[in-house]
């Protein structure tokens, strides 16, 4: 007689958990977004939009006066401070610094960035009379730059194909885009495209593991190629997805 499949000594199959949807994101509403090297075009975009979505913002600056003015002409709430006190104060905080800063500030503010996810969204590019080209760190990127110098953080990749023109532009509601995220682990990454994804018209899209960082930053050099000969400001659609 065949024993039921529920019978002592019977091993059943494991049971798999469903897979998690990709596209079903946190809520990050309520988190504070520090913006390390906010004063700066790129970093200042960031911000504006960031907290024109609602979200709380603190710029940061290596001079705190600096980083002041610039939030207060920018309003929507925003806060300014030191790097440290803004590190301190956020609990996700962008770095968008020049590459030739990138090291130094990260170095800085190890202690205050340990815990924190750090967004990583600098390009490491060279520039002649041919135009720009990309730089490759000896880390590999940017990122793993950042990655080697704040062990205890959790770095991630992403908003490195943004235009700051649009991005510090009040009279464009929407930044047609979609934000490459790049990271280790699904958790960090989450948070990242949920947080592109407050901003009107963007997607967040989970793009690799940070070894795969150097041909993302590299590909802003293709991107300033084709805005110069087009006279544009393009960003980038991921389809099928």
């Amino acid at each position: 007689m065949t024993a039921p499949t529920d019978s002592p000594g019977t091993t059943q199959p494991p049971t798999k958990a469903p897979a998690k949807d990709p596209w079903d994101l946190p809520d990050v509403s309520g988190l504070v977004v520090g913006v390390l090297g906010g004063t700066g075009d790129q970093g200042r975009g960031l911000a504006y939009r960031l907290a024109r979505a609602g979200q709380k913002v603190i710029i940061g600056s290596r001079a705190a006066e600096r980083a002041r003015t610039a939030a207060a002409e920018l309003g929507l709430g925003v806060e300014g401070a030191d790097n440290a006190e803004c590190a301190r104060r956020s609990d996700v905080v962008i770095v968008a610094v020049p590459w030739e800063g990138h090291a130094a500030t990260l170095e800085a503010l190890r202690a205050e960035l340990a815990g924190k996810i750090v967004v990583d969204c600098v390009n490491p590019l060279g520039f002649d009379k041919q135009g720009a080209y990309a730089l490759k760190p000896e880390e590999g990127s940017a990122a793993q730059q950042a990655a080697a110098l704040l062990p205890e953080s959790r770095v991630t990749a992403a908003f490195h194909h943004l235009s700051a023109v649009l991005l510090s532009d009040p009279a464009i509601e929407e930044i047609d885009t979609d934000v490459m995220v790049l990271g280790e682990k699904r958790a960090d990454t989450d948070v990242v495209q949920a947080l592109a994804a407050r901003i009107p018209g963007m997607r967040g899209v989970f793009a690799g593991r940070l070894r795969n960082a150097h041909q993302v930053e590299s590909l802003v050099a293709n991107l300033i190629s084709t805005n110069r000969r087009y006279k544009a400001h393009a960003g980038l659609r991921v389809t099928d997805v």
